[in-house]
């Protein structure tokens, strides 16, 4: 279930929430999770925005962005490493109404390792998420059975 911070100067972004949302939703859909509650609720994007004196390169320039994702080790293979880098760079550039951006786009991609995972107070696993999924996706299943049967 990853994190997803993004650092730009202040106004950079027209729509903040609007931009964590579309970040959220396209690297669901790259990781190819299940589209359940348990990741819905867990995949987020934090958009931090900064004065832009607190950020510069060497030549002083303020306008650029960092993306750090941050999923669970081996989420990601090299195709869908590829597929984050390239989607959420032109998310943040359609987001700041400046396709230039995407050449001034940072994205850090970043692996927890297995137990690096704090949700709801607890250090999970890889195979404790899966776990997890299965059995929500089971009970959802059952779920929609039942609502089947009380409407025959």
């Amino acid at each position: 279930m990853p994190m997803i911070d993004v650092y730009a100067a202040a106004g950079t972004i027209r729509d903040t929430g609007a931009l964590a949302r579309d970040l959220a939703a396209a690297l669901m859909v790259i990781e190819q999770v299940p589209d359940i509650p348990l990741f819905r609720q867990n995949t987020a994007a934090f958009v931090h925005e900064l004065p832009a004196a607190s950020l510069a390169n060497v030549d002083g320039d303020s306008d650029r962005v960092r993306v750090q994702v941050l999923t669970n080790a081996g989420a990601l293979d090299r195709d869908k490493q590829l597929a984050v880098v390239d989607r959420l760079t032109a998310i943040v550039a359609e987001a700041a109404g400046d396709p230039s951006l995407a050449g001034r786009t940072w994205v850090l991609l970043t692996e927890a390792p297995d137990g690096g995972w704090g949700i709801a107070g607890h250090a999970h696993t890889n195979a404790e998420l899966v776990d997890a999924a299965r059995a929500e996706i089971a009970e959802l299943q059952r779920a929609r059975s039942s609502e089947r049967e009380r409407r025959r």
